[in-house]
């Protein structure tokens, strides 16, 4: 691959990276949520319940902030606080998953469904590496988060 080709795909992952932030802020937007707080609850769809901690582990944000973060899903009644039943000194934050995407479900559906289409649209081959191309570039984000956390 010569530097033409390669400054044209950083290029194309750069517009990639700015364009999905758009996106995603607009939708945090129409949602009533400020900034990309709705990535947030994607990580405890994902992940379940679990600890401010564990949720600042994850993320990546300060004790603080997931404090701020929770108290603003509490208040949209997005999720709650209950104490864990096995050490009740734990508090643990409990996605409500049925409000959560009856809020964020229909701000994606359009998106969704065309992004479904497209890539059904790729052969088997350009499928293999697009996973390849997508599971590498997060291996080398989490090692570049890595290193500038621990820097």
């Amino acid at each position: 691959m010569n530097n033409d080709e390669i400054t044209r795909i950083r290029r194309l992952s750069q517009q990639y990276a700015y364009t999905s932030i758009h996106m995603h802020e607009a939708i945090a937007r129409k949602a009533g949520l400020p900034g990309t707080d709705h990535k947030y609850l994607g990580f405890l769809l994902q992940k379940g319940s679990m600890t401010a901690g564990e949720l600042s582990a994850f993320t990546g944000l300060t004790t603080g902030a997931v404090t701020g973060l929770v108290d603003r899903f509490e208040k949209k009644k997005l999720v709650r606080r209950e104490f864990a039943a096995d050490d009740r000194r734990k508090v643990m934050i409990v996605p409500d998953t049925k409000r959560i995407m009856d809020l964020l479900a229909p701000l994606y559906k359009d998106f969704r469904s065309q992004s479904e289409q497209l890539i059904a649209s790729f052969s088997d081959e350009e499928i293999k590496v697009l996973e390849a191309y997508f599971s590498k570039a997060i291996e080398l984000m989490d090692k570049t988060t890595s290193w500038v956390n621990n820097a």
